[in-house]
């Protein structure tokens, strides 16, 4: 039977980005797709950046407004509004964002966990 999502789950995270789950670990804990992927609603002030990670879940991100961009061990990408990038699990990554902030859509396989983006220096 189809399942409405009411509302996302609001992430709490520092830097003044905001996390809206759709489908994930947090917002559909019951559901059998739960652990197989999320799909959050981002926006990221301008400034915003967070530490590298090497996450073990792949990432799509379709850039609705702004600029993402994605700092890897062979350069860097800008990814403008209209685009999206992928990202694989198990590279060492970084996002942040351009002087206007960014909107954007992550869908991550299997679904995102904080136990799993592997941020240095959190350890």
């Amino acid at each position: 039977m189809p399942e409405l999502i009411k509302t996302p789950t609001r992430i709490p995270v520092p830097g003044g980005k905001v996390i809206e789950e759709h489908v994930g670990r947090v917002t559909t804990p019951e559901a059998h797709l739960h652990a197989s992927v999320s799909v959050a609603h981002m926006k990221a002030p301008a400034g915003w950046s967070e530490p590298y990670q090497t996450p073990d879940f792949d990432e799509i991100t379709l850039v609705l407004a702004g600029q993402v961009i994605v700092d890897h061990d062979a350069g860097r990408l800008e990814v403008a509004a209209g685009q999206t990038v992928i990202t694989r699990g198990g590279e060492r990554i970084r996002y942040s964002c351009g002087p206007q902030g960014a909107e954007y859509i992550a869908v991550c396989v299997p679904a995102f966990a904080d136990d799993t983006v592997h941020r240095e220096g959190a350890e």
